[in-house]
């Protein structure tokens, strides 16, 4: 069984990307975690992003976290060192990455730099068949930003169910927006599933909308024992 590290945002791609990898025989050693400073990364997932300390709590996954300053190149730095504090251990870096090659290029780049696999368990998968199964499993998501036409406030801390896929593929059909929500469409967080020791409950919580985009923004929240 090789260990691995998986690049954790807190949202449905990478926390979906750690049951591949177990289900695939590996064992996740390190959840890894960018922290950008700024909200228009091309690389890191930034709504909530302060919440992945809990989530990898209620995971039982070893978190390491690093800031960065998020310019655009430069933050593919930040991620080679995060990276690179931990190859010893490492055989391989598993990312969420769903269809964006911007993202996987340069994943793949820093992993053959560090003599390390570059492990993409959703890639080329069909999206209505991946949200399915991540829905089927069991995985508790909601919405925690939105950023398109066609999704307006009601979305933000919306449960990603079947309904909601219904209406994301509407969507799609009138205005182009990814299911996956690859290009930004929207933002999500994993509070439960079956790799979960503990749910995350939310306690408290305020949404941003400026009339176009709008995010969901937790304020307190807990982990609870799961029956």
């Amino acid at each position: 069984m090789k260990n691995v590290a998986v690049l954790f945002s807190g949202a449905k791609d990478s926390t979906f990307a750690i049951y591949k990898a177990i289900n695939m025989g590996m064992n996740v050693k390190y959840l890894l975690t960018l922290i950008p400073k700024r909200d228009d990364s091309y690389m890191f997932h930034h709504p909530n992003i302060e919440w992945t300390k809990m989530q990898a709590e209620a995971l039982g996954i070893e978190y390491i976290v690093k800031e960065t300053e998020a310019e655009k190149e430069k933050e593919l730095d930040d991620l080679k060192s995060l990276i690179e504090s931990v190859k010893d251990d490492i055989k391989g870096v598993v990312s969420g990455a769903l269809e964006s090659r911007y993202q996987r290029v340069r994943i793949d780049k820093i992993c053959r730099d560090l003599g390390l696999e570059s492990i993409s368990p959703h890639w080329g998968r069909s999206m209505r068949d991946y949200l399915e199964e991540i829905m089927n499993l069991g995985f508790e998501i909601i919405i925690t930003a939105v950023a398109a036409e066609g999704l307006d406030e009601k979305w933000l801390g919306r449960k990603l169910d079947s309904e909601t896929l219904k209406e994301l593929e509407k969507l799609c059909e009138k205005h182009g927006i990814h299911k996956g929500g690859e290009g930004g469409e929207y933002e999500s967080l994993v509070i439960d599933g079956p790799i979960f020791k503990k749910k995350m409950v939310i306690k408290k919580s305020r949404i941003e909308w400026d009339g176009v985009r709008g995010t969901y923004i937790i304020e307190d929240a807990e982990l609870v024992d799961k029956n």
